[in-house]
């Protein structure tokens, strides 16, 4: 048996702005009768861009219906940009929680709103619609799997159904709904092993990194050809500098300081670092 909370039990028993707005702003559509659950959104937004009015119609279970309730009640007094930025989790914890296996019911809200958003907008296609379908029980898209298991950090194909309804079907779309689950998982280990960024520094501790960097990793190099390097200005992230010695003469000083010397500061001290060469 489900644990429904008590705010979610009073949207069902008791739903808020049930019904049609007669000149909307944006309407919504979301899930679909053949699926089990269907939901249509009207938003009506005033001159300053302020949603005043929301009302919703729904086929579906308690959860669907208390997820299009405490929308309606989420977005009325926001602006368009405000409610764009509504999640399914925003829904269900408005609702104190909503059972794992109906987690789909708040993400058939945020669909509807963002259908209804792209129509006030004079988007012909929503966020949801868009992507090649996977799962064609439920109408799924690769791109739907994969936003809802980055946003709720899913891993598994039992979580995905549960919040897509994809694979809740025949079932023959589990495999590619294991392969996009895959590929998530290697883009998110690949942004694990980025190094991260450098802390922000002052110009002070800027100069003196870049002067550390010069001596140890640039200026041996040089020296060995007669040629040096001098510091002539940090300007943000302009660095200005002057090649002297052999190397102010060399045909190759552009590369140089191309391929060499700003590599070098951009790998030790600011991967957003220019480089640019006095002019004398």
């Amino acid at each position: 048996m489900w644990d429904y909370s008590e705010t979610l039990k009073d949207h069902f028993y008791h739903p808020r702005n049930v019904g049609k707005i007669a000149e909307p702003s944006g309407k919504g559509d979301a899930g679909s009768l053949a699926c089990g659950d269907a939901l249509t959104l009207y938003i009506k937004v005033n001159d300053d861009g302020i949603i005043e009015d929301a009302k919703f119609q729904t086929f579906g279970c308690g959860s669907a219906i208390a997820s299009a309730s405490a929308l309606t009640e989420m977005v009325i007094g926001k602006s368009v940009e405000e409610a764009s930025r509504i999640t399914n989790q925003d829904i269900a914890d408005f609702l104190g929680g909503i059972p794992t296996e109906k987690m789909h019911c708040s993400v058939m809200g945020r669909e509807a709103l963002e259908a209804a958003i792209a129509s006030y907008r004079g988007i012909e296609t929503a966020p949801a619609q868009e992507g090649a379908v996977v799962c064609k029980c439920f109408g799924v898209t690769d791109r739907e799997i994969l936003r809802v298991a980055r946003e709720n950090r899913l891993a598994t194909v039992d979580e995905v159904t549960n919040y897509t309804k994809a694979g809740g079907g025949c079932g023959n779309c589990k495999p590619q709904i294991e392969k996009l689950l895959a590929q998530l998982a290697a883009e998110q280990r690949a942004a694990e092993a980025k190094p991260a960024r450098p802390k922000k520094m002052t110009v002070i501790e800027k100069i003196k990194l870049i002067e550390e960097t010069l001596d140890r990793e640039i200026r041996p190099g040089l020296r060995q050809d007669g040629g040096d390097i001098e510091l002539i200005d940090v300007d943000g992230n302009r660095v200005i500098v002057a090649l002297r010695g052999m190397c102010a003469r060399c045909p190759s000083a552009e590369f140089t300081l191309a391929q060499f010397v700003e590599t070098k500061l951009r790998e030790f001290v600011d991967p957003d670092l220019v480089l640019e060469e006095a002019e004398e």
